[in-house]
């Protein structure tokens, strides 16, 4: 038996924020970010609608980008004490990925870290609130999806948390927010997006039921996100509807290894935190080289729902070659090198990420099974840049 699990109510469209109004309750806890979303006045409106809406609201500002069990465990203790009713998370992937994470210990104090990571293994949410994500960058898609990525500092790993009981209540996706972008979050996010429905389609638990909203996504962010790069505001928009497309698609078909790759090498070097979109739009073409062996036809798909044609591996190339030209014009580089990784340090760290790669609960869904020898070898071919030929 398979399963497909989705936010009951979706609203989208120009005014959608305006939603809050009319939601039933006492207390909010709303969950921010860096500070975007008071600067561009959208907390003052949410503020504003839930006094109409008759709701208290607290705040819980300053989540930082790839949060981290400590802001999370904060987070809840702050909940426990303010016993809201509704948790409404607002900004980018951060701050929604952290209120899913504190609403966890919000409802079950007892539970430890490592009890939650477990895929799939939560207590029953919604027994103290019911939860709104509210999206302003259009890649992570987290509003629709069930699944949280929390980073452990003192281990500099990023764990992603996969539970059906985290999928939101409500999203709410305004393209009012995306609107604030700077062009390089829309260049990570926009490929962060590409890189979901790409693996949601190729994925081993890609079924009818996730396939369409996959192909669409991939078709409306080819067609749209170098223009929203631009800062052409209806190309926004459709990127912000693309990304939640996306989401719906994985959520419920799963990932595969350029989630893996880059969840371990987020935060694994010295020089710097490599942006998630960013380890994503590198990785994908090397990945698609490795999996074309085994998921040939769907790359096929792929690349002729795009306008592509040719032979099959002419049309895997000219997907990769377009994926790279993408990169490109978005200012991304197309190696680990260029990126500015130190080469002594990639060659030090290589085996250790590539075996924690493997134990990415993302590995588990990829169309071609990998050895850490493997995965190994693929690192090295992003890093230098070489071609991937096993």
């Amino acid at each position: 038996m398979q399963r497909f699990t989705l936010p009951r109510d979706i609203y989208y469209g120009e005014g959608a924020l305006e939603q809050l109004k009319y939601i039933k309750g006492k207390r909010a806890i709303l969950v921010l970010g860096g500070g975007s979303m008071k600067r561009f006045g959208f907390v003052d409106r949410v503020l504003g609608y839930l006094k109409e809406a008759g709701i208290e609201t607290k705040l819980f500002e300053n989540v930082e980008p790839d949060p981290s069990v400590q802001t999370v465990m904060k987070g809840a203790a702050v909940m426990r004490e303010y016993e809201p009713d509704w948790i409404i998370a607002m900004g980018g992937g951060s701050p929604i990925d952290a209120a899913k994470a504190m609403w966890i210990f919000y409802e079950y104090p007892d539970k430890t870290f490592e009890e939650v990571v477990q895929p799939f293994s939560m207590p029953t949410l919604r027994q103290k609130a019911r939860f709104i994500a509210i999206p302003s960058t259009s890649g992570t898609a987290t509003e629709v999806t069930a699944f949280s990525v929390i980073t452990d500092n003192e281990k500099g790993v990023k764990y992603p948390l996969a539970d059906f009981n985290i999928t939101p209540d409500i999203a709410i996706v305004d393209p009012e927010l995306a609107q604030t972008m700077p062009p390089k979050l829309v260049a990570h996010t926009g490929m962060d997006a590409l890189t979901h429905a790409i693996e949601a389609y190729v994925s081993t638990a890609n079924s009818p039921f996730t396939d369409p909203l996959a192909i669409k996504a991939i078709q409306m962010v080819v067609e749209y996100l170098l223009d929203s790069f631009e800062g052409d505001k209806k190309a926004r928009e459709q990127m912000h509807y693309a990304q939640c497309l996306a989401g719906m698609a994985f959520t419920n078909a799963l990932l595969g290894i350029v989630h893996s790759m880059a969840h371990k090498t987020g935060a694994a070097f010295s020089t710097g935190h490599i942006p998630h979109g960013c380890a994503n739009a590198i990785y994908l073409p090397y990945v698609i080289k490795f999996n074309k062996k085994n998921a040939k036809e769907r790359y096929v798909d792929i690349a002729n729902s795009i306008g592509i044609e040719g032979t099959d591996d002419e049309c895997v190339e000219a997907l990769c070659n377009k994926i790279d030209d993408m990169n490109k014009k978005l200012g991304i580089p197309k190696t680990l090198k260029e990126f500015g990784i130190d080469e002594k340090e990639f060659k030090e760290k290589v085996s250790k990420i590539s075996k924690l790669a493997i134990e990415d609960a993302c590995t588990l869904s990829n169309p071609r099974p990998i050895t850490p020898e493997e995965m190994e070898k693929l690192f090295t071919c992003a890093y230098y840049g070489q071609e991937v030929d096993f």
